[in-house]
């Protein structure tokens, strides 16, 4: 009975895969030059990484790369686009535009000043959600309530745009509940200011720093702090000497995110802002909303906020790095 048994196994396995070797995928595996495809890659796992690679490379290069030098390319050009019977000539006139007017400035360094503040209240208002979630909420509704706060983020900056013109507009919930307790007669006005623009780019990238810095909390071990309790250590103190050091990277990474993001809001400053709040990307785009012969200045400014932007990281990563190493007290 069991070699009976042991060859109707075997019958019906020789089945499946006669029957799989008819299937696409069988015809495929069977294929020659797949077989030689596959035997190259598997050759060596230094060709294993090479091949496995090389597409995202390829989407880094032509997706990310590709768009920004192609930018600084048109920056470095007289005309973009060429007209026909036209010579394109390179020059340097598109950054001598920014450095000899002083009118371009301004909107530079408030860009700049606007990012590293909201990066900081972004810090700030989100530092305490994430040790509460990732300390304080069991690990079976972590998910649940990271996917609550995940919500808003479904939808597109334009809309939640929108939502904080609707919060704090002179009829909007903010002002109302103001005026229901007594506090105000008549509507503040919100809109059109740098506390508008700060609370719609802080909303829109809050995201960015809760998520690095939830992960950083949730990796540290509950008893480094209950060892410094034991110490004698109180609730600031464990604070400051154990949680906030060991989660540098957390911050680190997510201040990056938000600075970065930041520095390139264009529509959120249109919406919110006003007059006194115009920032770098404004000035940018009106380089581009003008006849071809502008959109090469608009490049090169462009070019000027995203590497300034990339100095103010480099040195904010090695500052935070030292702060890691304990080389700043």
């Amino acid at each position: 009975m069991s070699y009976d048994a042991a060859s109707a196994r075997n019958e019906r396995a020789a089945s499946t895969l006669r029957q799989a070797d008819r299937t696409f995928w069988g015809r495929l595996v069977n294929w020659s030059p797949y077989r030689a495809f596959a035997g190259l890659v598997a050759a060596s796992p230094r060709r294993q990484f090479l091949i496995l690679a090389l597409f995202p490379i390829l989407w880094v290069l032509t997706q990310h790369l590709g768009p920004m030098i192609q930018m600084v390319g048109v920056s470095f050009t007289d005309a973009y686009p060429v007209a026909a019977g036209t010579e394109q000539h390179l020059t340097l006139d598109n950054y001598a535009r920014f450095f000899g007017d002083s009118i371009f400035w301004m909107p530079f360094f408030r860009t700049l000043f606007f990012a590293a503040t909201f990066t900081f209240c972004t810090l700030i208002l989100t530092y305490p959600v994430a040790y509460y979630l990732a300390r304080h909420v069991s690990r079976k509704n972590q998910m649940l309530m990271l996917l609550l706060l995940l919500i808003p983020f479904w939808v597109g900056e334009i809309v939640r745009t929108y939502a904080i013109m609707i919060l704090l507009g002179n009829t909007g919930a903010v002002n109302l509940l103001l005026r229901s307790i007594g506090l105000i007669d008549r509507p503040i006005p919100f809109m059109y200011t740098s506390f508008s623009m700060g609370m719609g780019i802080v909303y829109l990238t809050a995201l960015y720093m809760l998520l690095p810095l939830y992960s950083a909390l949730e990796k540290l071990p509950k008893s480094y702090n209950e060892a410094a309790a034991d110490l004698g250590a109180g609730a600031w103190t464990r604070f400051r000497r154990v949680t906030l050091p060991l989660t540098i990277e957390g911050i680190s990474s997510g201040c990056t995110l938000v600075f970065l993001i930041a520095t390139g809001f264009y529509a959120t400053p249109v919406l919110l802002g006003g007059p006194s709040t115009t920032v770098f990307a404004e000035t940018i785009a009106g380089f581009f909303h003008v006849a071809g012969d502008e959109w090469p200045t608009g490049a090169a400014f462009a070019t000027i906020m995203f590497v300034s932007a990339l100095i103010v990281t480099v040195v904010f990563q090695r500052l935070m790095s030292a702060l890691r190493k304990g080389d700043v007290k």
